[in-house]
């Protein structure tokens, strides 16, 4: 049927073309002075086909011209440099044809760009909605890259979102959805998504948005996809997924600047993406390009906030950022120690470096960038060789600024100066004091609680580590450990210790597990030693380290405490044996609450097999912290 329905179709075409009178007014244009050569279009080929008398005349008689009009119109479109220029346009005689009135309001929305008083003046302006009617009663034939330029004009331009004329272009857009090229659904996203948030327009984003996914497959330019993840990927969850497996399509071609920017879109987002982190960390590696200065702050600053370790990535990061070192502003040095401090990446050269670099510019310095090179520093647990002048000047500019800071930030500036053991009394006192610890007693919010947790410790510095300090101290209510300190996840390595000191232990009596002390600090493990290194009952004997203290009888002389820490993998700086700073000052408050120290790291646990191997190893650890402290 569809068939004959076309051959019936041409043959009726067939006869209207030879009844037709005359095509020498379609066919054929002049040139509005003197008579010109006219050229013969290829384009007439078909005509060729036609039968006798028809085809010669065709021939003869259909040529074309170029018609100048137009092209003077789109000369002066292109030429304004003043709205009014373009205004004049409606009454100056120009008959504005098909895309004339929309290039001359793209127009407008450039010159207009940033002058938001003029815009409102241009919406008053009845010429102006005269050339929006204009528009409106040709949207049908306007092009497609015009028509979604169009709509980013008018949203530019600040039409109401009631406008009828707006409306209709984006109704114009929807209908043509399906025919416009992906560059241009591409561009109209990235160009106007926020505008559509802001106008009311949600189903033609929601509508765009299903589509972009849709036919992701048809990107093939880089730079479109990278553009497309900066602006349009928080849009969609399913759009972000499919314009990451395009990037990982197209990685290898991306230069240094396309890395970068989607390994900052990617932190943006907070999206690990590990097959992508994989794929860009092996050519970053690989590919010898070089990276200026502003590509390795935004790359380590993308690391360290998607938390994504890359060894090979660090090691070229720090190399490639020390010679830039004496260039970089204190901002960007405080930036970069913060990100490597989030990556537990601790490179001395480097930071070194970052050191140096805060002393030559001791007088010019501010303390917000002091004070985020200090906790990246009691982070990693870094001690610069200089640190005698590096920490009198952290004092010189907390001495009259530290109360100024926010409360939180002043905790955790002191905080880390105890990480570092470089704090002074005066700023124990500043923290300390019961009219600025109060409020963050009972704080719900997991950034209260944190704060109080570094409270205890500062308040555990002061009575542990520096025995002339007077007070204040946090009250003895406070000290009482909160029920979320015990309720973490078991982890497979705490388990398996568990199990073992039970076994190793034979009665309930002769230990405790998960024990919460006063210091903020929780003990995977706790067993008493006589002088015969023999297992006493924990619950006859005064325990001080608990809130409130537990026990009646005084400790047999002679007798020892063991605590039993276990260190799990991110207790470590990256690739490295040392514990972070948090966790060193906790074996110092625990030694010096008198404990002897049974460390049970990951590392060794890791190449015990078998149940008499992990007993065996826990039998010579504690007698190896027995022998250390009999040998002092």
């Amino acid at each position: 049927m569809a068939a004959r329905l076309v051959r019936r179709c041409t043959c009726l075409l067939r006869e209207a073309t030879r009844l037709a009178p005359a095509v020498s007014p379609v066919g054929q244009l002049r040139l509005p002075q003197g008579t010109q050569k006219p050229l013969t279009s290829s384009a007439t080929s078909p005509s060729s086909r036609l039968p006798g008398l028809l085809s010669e005349f065709v021939e003869k008689e259909q040529v074309f011209t170029p018609y100048t009009g137009r092209q003077e119109v789109e000369q002066l479109i292109e030429k304004a440099t003043q709205p009014e220029e373009l205004l004049e346009l409606l009454g100056s005689g120009h008959c504005l044809q098909q895309n004339h009135a929309a290039l001359a309001l793209i127009q407008l929305s450039r010159l207009l760009s940033e002058k938001p008083k003029d815009k409102a003046a241009l919406i008053q302006d009845a010429r102006f909605w005269q050339l929006l009617h204009l528009v409106n009663s040709q949207i049908t034939v306007v092009w497609h890259g015009t028509l979604v330029k169009l709509l980013r004009s008018l949203y530019t331009l600040g039409l109401p979102a009631t406008s009828k004329d707006l409306r209709s272009v984006e109704q114009e857009v929807r209908w043509r959805m399906r025919r416009l090229k992906y560059k241009h659904l591409a561009f109209l996203a990235e160009s106007s998504a926020t505008y559509m948030q802001e106008q009311g327009s949600r189903e033609l984003l929601a509508e765009l948005l299903v589509h972009l996914e849709r036919r992701w497959a048809e990107i093939e330019d880089r730079r479109m996809v990278v553009a497309m993840m900066m602006k349009t990927g928080h849009l969609s969850e399913s759009l972000m997924n499919r314009l990451e497996d395009k990037c990982l399509e197209l990685v290898e071609q991306f230069g240094p600047e396309e890395l970068r920017k989607v390994l900052v879109t990617l932190a943006a987002q907070n999206r690990r993406s590990v097959p992508l982190l994989r794929a860009i960390s092996y050519h970053l590696v690989q590919k010898p390009f070089p990276l200026t200065k502003s590509i390795l702050l935004d790359l380590a600053y993308a690391y360290g906030k998607l938390g994504f370790h890359q060894t090979q990535v660090f090691q070229r990061l720090a190399a490639d950022l020390l010679p830039h070192t004496p260039s970089m502003t204190s901002s960007e040095v405080a930036r970069c120690t913060k990100s490597f401090a989030f990556l537990k990446w601790l490179n001395l050269p480097l930071f070194e470096a970052f050191v140096q670099h805060v002393l030559d510019r001791a007088q010019s310095i501010t303390l917000p960038h002091l004070c985020n090179m200090l906790l990246a520093f009691a982070r990693v647990n870094f001690r610069p060789e200089r640190e005698d002048p590096f920490f009198s000047l952290v004092h010189k500019k907390l001495g009259s600024e530290l109360v100024g800071l926010e409360p939180a930030l002043q905790v955790d500036v002191v905080w880390a100066l105890c990480v570092l053991q470089q704090v002074r009394e005066a700023e124990l006192q500043a923290v300390l004091r019961p009219e600025f610890h109060t409020q963050f007693l009972g704080g719900k919010s997991p950034k209260d609680q944190s704060t109080f947790q570094k409270l205890l410790h500062i308040s555990a510095t002061a009575q542990l580590e520096h025995p002339e300090y007077t007070g204040p101290l946090l009250p003895t209510s406070a000290l009482v450990p909160s029920p979320s300190a015990l309720e973490q996840k078991m982890t497979p390595l705490q388990k398996e210790l568990q199990e073992t000191l039970k076994g190793l232990l034979g009665s309930a009596d002769k230990g405790s597990f998960m024990v919460a002390t006063q210091y903020g600090w929780v003990l995977d493990a706790e067993v008493l030693l006589d002088t015969e290194s023999q297992l006493l009952p924990l619950r006859d004997f005064v325990a001080p380290h608990l809130t409130p203290p537990s026990g009646s009888q005084p400790l047999p002389p002679g007798a020892k405490r063991l605590a039993f820490l276990r260190w799990e993998f991110p207790n470590f700086n990256s690739r490295s044996k040392d514990l972070l700073g948090r966790f060193m000052l906790a074996r110092r408050h625990l030694l010096a609450a008198g404990f002897l120290l049974v460390d049970v790291p990951y590392y060794e646990w890791m190449e015990l097999k078998s149940e008499w191997q992990k007993t065996a190893y826990l039998k010579d650890k504690m007698r190896k912290a027995v022998a250390e402290e009999l040998a002092k």
